[in-house]
């Protein structure tokens, strides 16, 4: 816990560093910041703390998390923003939890079984179990989009790998419905790596889970099963112009088993009423969730407490809950939306697009909150999702009056797809990401190569000067958003 004294010290840091910087503080007396900055602290470390164990959907963590956030929106005034009376404040999000556990995969040609090694060959799904056994193998070489479906509907797909493109055209050949699909890659090195990045837990959606075969076999591998002249033939035309995918000859046997659950976590809705029925609504939103006990049973501190990521953007949504509530009713509905498993993919975010509790196309504006206390007060802004809705006028007068600066394009367009506001921007809401965190390289940087997804996100590494900033400037767009008169029409 962060005494009140080392509070001050932080906020003395933070003024001393805004007052070098190119812009001036957002409006706000020296005392009001204080008070932010103990609210925010307030809530930080209760999030933060081993108590709520990293926050990791599905655990206790998870229901300490859920029961602190409702308290404190109902304490700010809020109601729930579900629309359902038989689940207030709590939207259920159903999640699936697959850790692969074994495998094993063997190739019949010309009359001989091979049964591959470990080293050479790995298969993954998401289901407790699927065996494909001896389905006939078809190789589809680099080809990904211009494969005839009925030509690999129901067989073993064989494609050769490349880095950055194989995902994609996988997705792409799984649409034709294959028994499986092996991607032929490099060498045993590539096995191991396939072994990290699909052998841990993977969470989905249960709506959006397929339970797909994947396999990764080595060259050395399919020369082997095929023989070293017919495997680097087929290579061989693969990378030719008219090349025209065809049948190996040859049948697959693969099974994977996995650990597999099934869990319901909770995406947590409040709801500050607006007093123009039908004006449309301002919905602000941020990630609760954590990566729970991220490190071995051995190990003396087993918890990511996530205090920036994202007991922060919480804090932050939270505080702007009270003083919006405080100030009385806006003109539009402001729905305050703390989401489950973006750590898993955005999956919280996604589940509230699939089944939101106002019509999508009512939320005028939308406003993300993650990571947002590592900046100092007075950094530039980081405009993630600049240029992709109707907003950007009134956010940009709105900087502008308050003397904020522009950070860094290029850095925030890097994180576009990677919260929670893309997954509103998918389905056509207007949402940015506007943060002090992500202006500069300078500031972010840093906090990615030491405490990002790590033990050291602890409360000793907050620093709330930039989240001040950020708060104020919200406040100032949301009630701009939320008025029919300044901001009369949805233009997305």
């Amino acid at each position: 816990m962060i005494k009140a004294g080392r509070n001050f010290v932080l906020l003395a840091v933070s003024l001393a560093l805004a007052a070098c910087a190119k812009v001036p503080l957002a409006t706000a007396p020296i005392e009001e910041r204080a008070q932010i900055e103990t609210a925010l602290m307030r809530d930080i470390s209760v999030l933060a703390s081993d108590k709520f164990a990293g926050r990791q959907p599905g655990t206790e963590g998870e229901v300490l998390t859920v029961e602190y956030i409702i308290g404190q929106m109902q304490q700010a005034g809020l109601v729930s923003g579900t629309n359902d009376p038989g689940s207030a404040w709590k939207a259920p999000v159903a999640l699936v939890s697959s850790t692969a556990r074994s495998s094993a995969i063997s190739i019949a040609y010309e009359g001989r079984t091979t049964s591959l090694a470990a080293e050479d060959a790995a298969a993954f799904t998401s289901a407790r179990r699927l065996l494909v056994n001896g389905a006939s193998m078809i190789f589809v070489g680099f080809e990904g989009e211009t494969v005839e479906p009925e030509m690999i509907a129901g067989k073993v797909v064989v494609m050769l790998g490349e880095p950055g493109v194989s995902p994609a055209r996988r997705a792409r050949l799984f649409e034709a419905d294959p028994a499986a699909i092996i991607t032929v890659v490099e060498d045993a090195e590539a096995i191991t790596a396939t072994n990290r990045a699909f052998g841990r837990e993977r969470v989905f959606l249960a709506s959006e889970e397929e339970k797909r075969l994947s396999a990764f076999v080595t060259q050395a591998a399919m020369q082997k099963v095929l023989g070293e002249e017919y495997w680097n033939s087929l290579i061989e035309a693969a990378a030719g112009e008219d090349f025209a995918p065809g049948p190996l000859g040859a049948q697959a046997t693969i099974e994977a088993v996995s650990d597999r659950r099934e869990f319901n976590s909770t995406n947590v809705l409040g709801l500050l009423p607006g007093q123009v029925r039908g004006s449309g609504a301002v919905l602000l939103l941020g990630h609760w969730d954590h990566l729970g006990e991220c490190r071995p049973e051995t190990s003396e501190d087993r918890i990511c407490n996530g205090a920036i990521d994202n007991a922060s953007g919480i804090a932050v949504m939270l505080e702007l809950a009270r003083r919006l509530s405080a100030s009385g009713p806006l003109d539009r509905d402001v729905y305050f939306l703390a989401t489950t498993a973006e750590e898993s993919g955005l999956l919280g975010a996604k589940a509230f697009v699939e089944e939101p509790p106002l019509p999508l196309d009512s939320i005028v504006a939308a406003f993300n909150f993650d990571t947002v206390a590592i900046a100092p007060a007075g950094s530039p802004v980081g405009f993630v999702g600049e240029g992709r809705t109707g907003l950007d006028p009134v956010i940009l007068e709105v900087m502008l009056a308050g003397k904020r600066e522009l950070g860094d394009k290029q850095l925030a367009e890097r994180f576009v797809r990677r919260q929670d506001g893309w997954a509103l921007l998918e389905a056509g809401v207007p949402a940015v990401f506007l943060s002090s965190s992500f202006g500069s390289e300078i500031i972010l940087d840093p906090y990615l190569s030491s405490n990002y997804h790590r033990l050291g996100d602890e409360l000793e590494a907050l620093q709330l000067g930039g989240a001040i900033d950020d708060l104020l400037l919200h406040e100032e767009l949301i009630r701009r958003f939320a008025s029919t008169t300044a901001y009369p029409a949805a233009d997305k």
